[in-house]
């Protein structure tokens, strides 16, 4: 398989996903960037108690 056929193949692959998404409704939008937010959050909040966890172990 060459790069020629690669190319064409990763194109029409493209292609066809394209033609299957749509634009998502408002409320399945606003349901995921609540959902990425929450997780965005969380893992800050995880990471920030882990960073405190280790300036506790190091001061002591």
């Amino acid at each position: 398989m060459g790069i020629q056929d690669k190319i064409v193949k990763a194109y029409t692959e493209t292609r066809r996903i394209l033609r299957l998404s749509r634009k998502p409704k408002r409320v399945e939008f606003k349901e995921t960037a609540k959902i990425t937010g929450l997780g965005m959050i969380l893992i800050g909040l995880l990471g920030f108690i882990i960073l405190l966890i280790s300036e506790l172990i190091r001061g002591v």
